[in-house]
């Protein structure tokens, strides 16, 4: 084989190599921190780039947002409580230069930041306001880790705490606790619902006396309004009746004196009339009888009617009566 073919086959692969060394493709998530000679000159953005063989060096740097898992640690709190802590936060890389040249191994330099801040955090509480205050304990730790890690081209963007273990016996108690207070609930929503119950009886039972009484009252009102209407129609039957009955007896009164006055009578007949009356009157079983003043007048008229009487029997005119 030709010398020369096999010094050129040579370069050529050397040329690939260097081109696929130092052609670069940078991820739209990354970035690329270019140094030549050892010193910091751009930062490349993504796509294709193409750096000096042999003399520029690249670094990349994922821009993603991260987590970083804190590992649990023993935790002693205000009241001298141990208790195991467990968190975790995520961030983001917000300067590619920053966080390659201000910081060694930031990952480990985070978690330890993490620990020691939680640390403080914790021992200025007490073991209550350590179990029910998580969102708090979130807050002032992502803000003391976004503080520190800012110069670093880091921004901590939440943290969580993912446990908190008191010891056992404390575990036990807590739980006994919240046992004993369950069943207090319990008891205290029992007698409520019996009182409640009880008061909806008595309520019950009053509605319904108030009811019934209300329809007794109702019940004599119209018994005592039917009674009125009975009464008031039976007056005023009566009361048409009389005034019938009066009509009847004017009208009967009317048509006597019609008759009187039509049949002419003398003064004999009724004076006869009269005495007749009287007879009526004396035959009652009253003790007493009251003449009128008027009668002596009529008496007298009987008196003479009587003379006229015997005188014509004396002169033929009238025949004796027989003896008896």
């Amino acid at each position: 084989m030709d010398v020369g073919l096999i010094v050129i086959f040579i370069f050529v692969v050397l040329f690939l190599i260097i081109i696929a060394r130092y052609l670069v493709i940078v991820r739209p998530f990354e970035r690329g921190v270019v140094e030549r000679l050892g010193r910091y000159v751009r930062t490349i953005n993504p796509g294709l780039n193409l750096l000096i063989p042999f003399v520029e060096n690249m670094k990349k740097v994922d821009m993603r947002e991260s987590l970083i898992d804190v590992p649990p640690q023993e935790v002693i709190t205000k009241d001298n409580a141990l208790v195991t802590v467990d968190a975790v936060f995520y961030f983001e890389v917000t300067d590619p230069f920053r966080v390659l040249y201000n910081v060694s191994h930031f990952e480990i330099a985070a978690i330890k930041l993490a620990q020691t801040n939680l640390r403080n955090i914790i021992g200025e509480l007490e073991l209550d306001q350590t179990l029910t205050s998580r969102e708090m304990i979130n807050t002032r730790l992502r803000e003391v880790l976004d503080i520190a890690t800012d110069k670093w081209g880091v921004k901590v963007t939440r943290v969580e705490i993912k446990k908190i273990d008191p010891p056992l016996d404390i575990s036990e108690a807590m739980s006994r606790q919240m046992k004993a207070e369950r069943t207090k609930r319990a008891l205290v929503i029992e007698a409520e619902g019996i009182r409640q119950s009880d008061i909806l009886k008595g309520e019950g039972y009053k509605q319904a006396a108030i009811l019934e009484a209300e329809g007794k009252r109702q019940a004599s009102i119209l018994e005592s309004e039917g009674k009125a209407k009975a009464i008031e129609a039976i007056a005023q039957a009566e009361r048409t009746r009389l005034i019938l009955e009066s009509e009847g007896q004017a009208e009967a009164t009317r048509q006597v004196f019609q008759a009187i006055h039509t049949g002419q009578p003398t003064k004999d007949l009724i004076a006869i009339r009269y005495v007749e009356a009287l007879k009526a009157i004396a035959d009652g079983k009253s003790s007493k009888v009251f003449i009128p003043y008027e009668s002596s007048a009529m008496i007298g008229s009987i008196a003479q009617i009587a003379e006229v009487f015997k005188s014509q029997q004396e002169n033929g005119d009238i025949p004796a009566p027989p003896e008896k």
